[in-house]
């Protein structure tokens, strides 16, 4: 019969086939839950019999039936054609017993003589065919047969010792005791048998999948077909036409044939499951029967049957599809009365709010007066695992929630407001009208006054923010968050904070300050540090307390100033000359699967990662990680902090030589306010570059003159955001203006307190530019090494070049060309294209080969170990370049060439000989040949 899993019934009922055309009548009851095959054995066994000369006579029950009288038997005789005396005599028959009062369901059995005569000349006829050609009488579903076809049935059966028939019926398992009489007949029967069929196992889901998708299809996804059928042919064969069509499980497919299955059932069993899919896994059988109107016991039973189906596992849906497609085939009335009807059950049991919340947002009804309490506590639940949309529906709904005062709603507002935040600032700035007004009519704590002038200032409502200021600043001018606030707003939004405003000293923290409370957000007073360190130029220090805010980042609680906090940390560790632990912080974070990301902040560390990639001359991955930052947040939702990531992709592409890509995002429409904020800077320098590389040189000059402006007015320009002198000494110099370029490197050079390496290292370059030709190799290797200090390779890059030039200019033509040579490596790195080209645009002579020396002795005193790390770094591979190719740590690198630097008698590896790395090539070939 080709059926799976089915060999052991399929002989046994083949044994009765063989028994009942003995004349020893059988009646076998192929029992098993729904979708366990038992109407394809019942076919299978009856293809069989009639290709073996049996008549077969089937019928199929319906619940529909049930009540039409002699229905399954109509069905059995009009299976086959009759002899017409025949046919007519069952036809009036039939239609005589259907006529007679015990016919109706509700009679008892004995209530008609007559209609025992009349089936006493059916089961007659029975017999008689019987006697011509043995006969299977094959009946599906048959505990949905009608009471007039049972009887005869049952009268039939008693009377098989002698006749030639088999009578093959199939019925659910686990009927309740009310619809089990019939099998309770049947089992005192001597020739009854009952063969049993259960789900297909895992080996023969296998088994079905190899017959349908292929055997490879079928070894790679069996356990997840076995995992979401449980072996309940139904829903297997609803996986694989669903794999068909889209390769995943569909509710129009898998879904519907669950649901189909359950209505197929009990009604009790339809009902519990409608009540485990509204109220979710860990539902104990008490709530389910609650919710779904019946008794534990009923309960217990429907999922023990679904369970034996294959439909639960552990007490719940095999897949979450199961689950969607139950709660869709309830109408919007039945599942929000379940769902109300949940969450005043679980709110009496005192169950968790955020159990009692799902059902109330479901229900869309917060009229109960526990309601608001129960959704506002939830809300915080979802905030903390990063469950924000339903932090927002249940915000939202808490906020529609009658009864509750102008000030209740406006803090509940404020709260909606910071939860949507985290998810798109854009969606959150519909409510800073309404909270603007609040603030004005005093419903607002300090608290959220303080996140509404947040989200106000990264919007660009600068005159709203001015007037929520004004007024917190003349009713508690001593507060703990108003002087955060201010110091925050001195480093991010300057033109905010008061004028004279007194920055804390170094070291201040919540410990010293009286004013603190137990409300007091820690994120706001970690930005105010940072914020207060830059400002006062302390870089790093300033990158010490990000350091320790971004190891507190996954151990707090998420709150609206957690992510500022964090981005200020990140761009705390740039300004400080230390992009790469930015970057490793980045990585790091993005990396940690346990930790809940927020748009926001998946945005604001992708655009920290930028910058940091900037600034380590990584170019094309300050592209992606701008890209990335800008696909996290639409440029809108960015507001002015929009500044940052346009900045860091500006710059990064036009150094790549992509300035179309550059030109298209500096067309974009930004804030006007954003020029009045920190991240103004990092946009107009970028754009300041990108202007320098497409000869637009006084525009470049005005944007960072115009840096420097908003700096010094600020009071920022100690805090290195960006070098803007070092841009306007370069647009000074295309312009032909070495006097004024001159100027600017000096008044770089001489400002107190700068004691960034990444600074003065610019301006060296820009310097030695401006400085007689002999004076110049000196300043570019200090300029190296400042550049090789802080891993910039772009500007490792461009010293290199200036440095082949200098040789050039003084008649160094080998040292010149070992130079380029490093500089086309290194700018080929950082994929910066321009320069690359503006390489190979020397002298023809610096890049032809040179003459192959003669093999110095000393040279010969180099071991192979030594050869190979000098002629990598004479190349001008690192240290940590070299040690990555030659498996080897970077200390042992350095310990080479310092002897390598002892025995060529040079002090560093811009004194290696120029074609050192040719001369090594060739004694290898030498030395291998030999």
């Amino acid at each position: 019969m080709g059926l799976i899993e089915r060999d052991q019934q399929t002989r046994y009922l083949q044994g009765l086939v063989d028994e009942s055309r003995g004349k020893r009548g059988q009646v076998a009851l192929i029992e098993g839950p729904t979708g366990s095959g038992k109407s394809e054995l019942l076919h299978a066994l009856t293809a069989d019999a009639t290709e073996a000369g049996m008549l077969t006579l089937h019928a199929a029950c319906s619940p529909a039936e049930r009540t039409l009288p002699f229905g399954a038997l109509s069905q059995l005789f009009h299976s086959v054609a009759l002899p017409a005396d025949v046919e007519a005599r069952v036809a009036a028959l039939l239609e005589a017993g259907a006529a007679l009062p015990g016919a109706d369901p509700a009679a008892p059995e004995a209530a008609d003589p007559e209609l025992y005569r009349v089936l006493h000349q059916l089961c007659l006829i029975l017999l008689k065919l019987a006697g011509e050609t043995p006969l299977l009488i094959g009946i599906d579903d048959v505990q949905h047969i009608d009471v007039s076809s049972q009887r005869c049935l049952l009268y039939l059966a008693r009377r098989l010792t002698s006749a030639r028939i088999l009578v093959v019926l199939t019925i659910k398992a686990d009927l309740p005791p009310s619809r089990s009489s019939f099998r309770g007949d049947l089992l005192r029967l001597p020739h009854f048998h009952r063969v049993g069929l259960a789900p297909l196992s895992n080996d023969g889901v296998a088994r079905y999948l190899a017959r349908h998708l292929g055997e490879e299809t079928a070894h790679r996804l069996g356990p997840e077909f076995f995992e979401a059928s449980g072996g309940n042919l139904l829903l297997l064969q609803a996986l694989v036409e669903d794999h068909r069509l889209s390769g995943g499980v569909r509710v129009q497919g898998y879904g519907l044939a669950l649901v189909n299955h359950l209505y197929r059932g009990e009604a009790q069993i339809l009902g519990t499951a409608q009540a485990l899919a509204v109220l979710g896994d860990g539902a104990t059988p008490a709530e389910l029967a609650r919710l779904a109107g019946t008794d534990a016991v009923a309960v217990t039973g429907a999922l023990h049957a679904m369970t034996t189906a294959g439909l639960l596992t552990d007490g719940f849906f095999r897949h979450a599809v199961a689950q969607l497609a139950v709660v869709n085939d309830l109408s919007t009335e039945e599942r929000s009365s379940l769902h109300r009807v949940a969450a005043h059950l679980l709110h009496d049991q005192d169950a968790g709010a955020t159990r009692i919340a799902h059902h109330l947002v479901e229900a869309g009804s917060a009229d109960a007066p526990w309601a608001v309490g129960a959704l506002l506590e939830a809300a915080e639940q979802w905030l903390l695992g990063g469950n924000l949309r339903a932090a927002v529906q249940g915000l939202e709904l808490a906020h529609e929630a009658p009864g509750a005062c102008e000030t209740e709603r406006a803090a509940i507002r404020a709260r909606l407001a910071r939860a949507e935040w985290q998810n798109n600032p854009s969606s959150a700035a519909r409510h800073l009208g309404h909270l603007v007004t609040a603030a004005g009519a005093g419903c607002l704590d300090r608290r959220d006054e303080v996140a509404v002038v947040r989200q106000l200032v990264w919007h660009g409502r600068v005159d709203e923010a001015h007037d929520v200021l004004d007024r917190m600043r003349a009713a508690e001018p001593d507060a703990t968050e108003l002087s955060d606030l201010d110091v925050w707003l001195a480093g991010t939004h300057p033109a905010l904070a008061p004028r004279g405003l007194p920055l804390p000293a170094a070291g201040d923290g919540p410990q010293r300050n009286p004013l603190v409370t137990p409300a007091t957000d820690p994120w706001l007073r970690s930005a105010a540090a940072l914020s207060g360190h830059l400002v006062r130029g302390r870089n790093r220090d300033a990158a010490a307390r990000g350091e320790q805010a971004l190891r507190d980042l996954r151990l707090s609680r998420r709150t609206s100033w957690a992510d500022e906090a964090a981005l200020l940390a990140l761009l705390t560790l740039v300004y400080a000359d230390r992009p790469a632990s930015a970057v490793e912080w980045c990585s790091r974070s993005q990396a940690d699967s346990g930790v809940a990301w927020s748009p926001v902040r998946r945005a604001v560390f992708a655009a920290a990662r930028a910058e940091g990639a900037v600034r380590l001359g990584d170019l094309p991955e300050a592209v992606r990680q701008a890209q990335t930052a800008l696909t996290h947040l639409a440029p809108r939702a960015w507001g002015v902090a929009v500044g940052l990531p346009l900045g860091s992709l500006v710059l990064a592409a036009t150094r790549t030589g992509d300035y179309d890509l550059a030109a298209r995002h500096l067309a974009w429409p930004v804030p006007e306010a954003m020029l009045r904020s920190r991240y103004g800077l990092h946009y107009l320098y970028a754009r300041g570059h990108h202007y320098l590389a497409v000869n637009h040189t006084h525009a470049a000059l005005a944007d960072f003159l115009s840096c420097g402006e908003l700096m010094r007015g600020w009071g920022l320009d100690a805090a290195g955001i960006v070098p803007w002198r070092t841009g306007a000494a370069e647009a000074w110099l295309q312009l032909g203006n070495k006097d004024q370029a001159r100027r600017m490197v000096h008044d770089q050079l001489a400002r107190p307190g700068t004691d960034s390496s990444r600074t003065r290292g610019l301006a060296l370059r820009l310097l030695a530019a401006v400085s007689p030709v002999g004076r110049r190799p000196q300043l570019l290797a200090e300029a190296m090494d400042l550049a090789e200090e802080y891993n910039d390779r772009y500007e490792q890059a461009r010293v290199l070049a200036d440095l082949g030039r200098s040789h050039y200019a003084l008649a160094q033509s080998q040292r010149a060309r070992m130079v380029l040579r490093r500089a086309r490596h290194m700018a080929s790195m950082c994929e910066a294209v321009p320069l690359e080209q503006e390489l190979l645009s020397v002298p023809g002579d610096l890049h032809s080969a040179a003459e192959m020396p003669e093999e110095p002795e000393v040279i010969a005193t180099l071991t192979d170990s030594e050869h190979r790390v000098a002629s990598l770094a004479v190349v001008g591979y690192t240290n940590r370049e070299i040690a990555d190719k030659l498996y080897v740590t970077p200390s042992t690198v350095e310990q080479h060439l310092t002897r390598v630097f002892r025995k060529l008698g040079v002090k560093r590896r811009r004194d290696l000989p120029a074609d050192l790395a040719a001369v090594v090539t060739e004694m290898g070939r030498r030395r291998s040949v030999s």
